[in-house]
């Protein structure tokens, strides 16, 4: 789906958002969009890996890049009519990718994309959405990202648990000075041109003091350096936004990942994740 195509589905989205009401016991069955023979657009796969970190001229694609491929057909679901949850204010909160099998940039896949299930929240309803890749009728690659539209509920707040023991901190592995144009850039590359995004007068519009970076750009940087196996299951929490131009921490121990502030921001984590191996390790790229 070309970027004008998905910029359309935005604001078809943030239209309708004002008219609609979620509530804790909304429900959505729509169909999924299946696409059965997507190719990948090698230019503007290139200009993805180079914003990301990835390597580049290979005939592979980065783990997170069928997220890209994906989106389209994601926003078409969340901004159509019957969709309950306003997509205007709607937060990726998580993600959960796993690949099976190594996947060739030159190859033709079925895309799959649906809404799984709604679920009430303590601040809201999220949504599941799955994403699946097939080749010859087996699916090489899927991701599950939950979506939370946030609005009053009855339900009470959490009880109160003891705290359990910290974990070790992640020793820090490098540190990443953020251009201002990172957002620009890797719009351009995926399509999501997002206003928050973009420059700091969009941004200060939705309550940003600066345009921040995409959420799926601070999961597929962290993943470039710190490399992944073929065969991965690779789960990330988005925190706290990233604003832009700023400076950010890389830290992992090698199963885990934080990026977090840098400086006097250290304490601040923006994503935290695991990468599960599931086969021999590819070696980490630097970006």
């Amino acid at each position: 789906m070309a970027a004008a195509s998905l910029g359309f589905l935005l604001a078809r989205g943030a239209l309708r958002s004002p008219f609609k009401r979620p509530h804790t016991a909304v429900a959505f069955t729509g169909d999924p969009i299946v696409l059965p023979a997507v190719r990948v657009d090698l230019e503007r796969l290139a200009a993805y890996e180079r914003v990301c970190g990835f390597p580049t001229g290979d005939d592979a694609l980065p783990l997170t890049y069928p997220h890209v491929l994906g989106f389209p057909p994601a926003m078409r679901i969340m901004s159509g009519r019957d969709f309950p949850l306003p997509l205007l204010g709607l937060v990726h909160t998580s993600i959960e990718i796993t690949r099976h099998r190594a996947l060739a940039a030159s190859g033709t896949y079925e895309l799959a994309v649906r809404v799984d299930h709604l679920a009430p929240h303590r601040r809201g309803t999220e949504a599941f959405v799955v994403t699946e890749l097939r080749e010859s009728d087996t699916v090489v690659w899927e991701s599950t990202s939950t979506y939370l539209a946030r609005h009053r509920t009855q339900s009470s707040p959490p009880a109160h648990r003891e705290p359990g023991p910290e974990p070790a901190p992640l020793p820090l592995l490098d540190e990443w000075r953020l251009a201002a144009d990172v957002g620009r850039r890797y719009g351009a590359a995926s399509g999501d041109r997002n206003p928050i995004h973009l420059h700091p007068l969009t941004a200060r519009l939705f309550g940003f003091p600066r345009a921040i970076a995409h959420g799926m750009w601070t999961v597929a940087r962290c993943l470039a350096a710190h490399g992944t196996p073929t065969a991965v299951r690779a789960r990330a929490e988005f925190r706290a936004p990233v604003l832009l131009p700023g400076a950010v921490a890389f830290a992992s121990d090698g199963l885990r990942f934080e990026l977090r502030g840098a400086g006097e921001e250290s304490s601040r984590v923006h994503v935290s994740g695991t990468v599960d191996r599931l086969g021999p390790c590819e070696p980490a790229r630097s970006g």
